[in-house]
C-alpha cells in the first residue's frame, strides 16, 4: 500500500495542528523531533498530503498539549457544517502572510475570554470596512 493522499478532513486536522503548534512557539522541527519523524512529514501532515495514523495524532495531540477531538471538525448535523464550507481556506490564507501568522500565533495565549471576543469584533468591523 503506498502513501494515500489526504482528503478534507485530513486538511483540517493539518491546518489545526499548524495552528496549534504556532500558537505554542514550535517549530516544525522542533514538533517533529518530539515525534521522532522529519520535518517535512509534519510539512505533509500540516498540508493534509499524508494521514496521520491514530497513535501518532494522539502523540501530535499529548506533545500540543490538546485533545485529539479539538483537532478534528464538528461533527455535522442535518447537512449543516458548523464551520462554513471556506474554513480551511481562510485558514491557510491567514497563515499566507506574516500578519496573519502573528496573529494566529498570539491570539490564543489572550486568557480574558471578554478581551478575545472584543478584538475579534474589531477585526470583523475591519474586515467589513477594508
Amino acid at each position: 500500500m503506498g502513501i494515500r493522499s489526504g482528503n478534507s478532513v485530513d486538511a483540517y486536522v493539518g491546518a489545526r495542528i499548524s495552528l496549534r503548534r504556532s500558537a505554542l512557539g514550535l517549530s516544525q522541527t522542533a514538533l517533529a523531533g518530539e515525534l521522532g519523524v522529519s520535518f517535512q512529514q509534519v510539512q505533509k501532515y500540516e498540508t493534509g498530503a499524508n494521514r496521520i495514523s491514530a497513535s501518532r495524532l494522539h502523540r501530535i495531540a499529548t506533545v500540543l498539549g490538546t485533545s485529539v477531538g479539538a483537532l478534528f471538525p464538528p461533527v455535522e448535523s442535518a447537512g449543516e457544517r458548523a464551520d462554513g464550507p471556506d474554513w480551511l481556506e481562510k485558514v491557510q490564507q491567514l497563515q499566507a502572510s506574516s500578519e496573519g501568522r502573528v496573529i494566529a500565533t498570539a491570539f490564543p495565549r489572550i486568557e480574558d475570554v471578554r478581551l478575545r471576543q472584543a478584538i475579534a469584533r474589531v477585526v470583523a468591523a475591519l474586515a467589513r470596512h477594508g
